[in-house]
């Protein structure tokens, strides 16, 4: 997944280790994407997106 941001946005990716299958995306230091909250993955659309929500 780090490498698709990347790749895609030119981005600085960092990975955080944590526990309890946390998963999220945050730009510019506003989360935007929630596992815990959706109880899923991002598929790369919905990535697609994110920065502008």
């Amino acid at each position: 997944m780090s490498d698709y941001l990347k790749q895609r946005f030119e981005a600085d990716v960092e990975l955080v280790p944590g526990g309890g299958g946390v998963f999220e995306i945050s730009v510019d230091g506003r989360l935007v994407f929630s596992k815990r909250e959706l109880g899923r993955f991002p598929t790369e659309d919905e990535i697609a997106g994110l920065g502008s929500a």
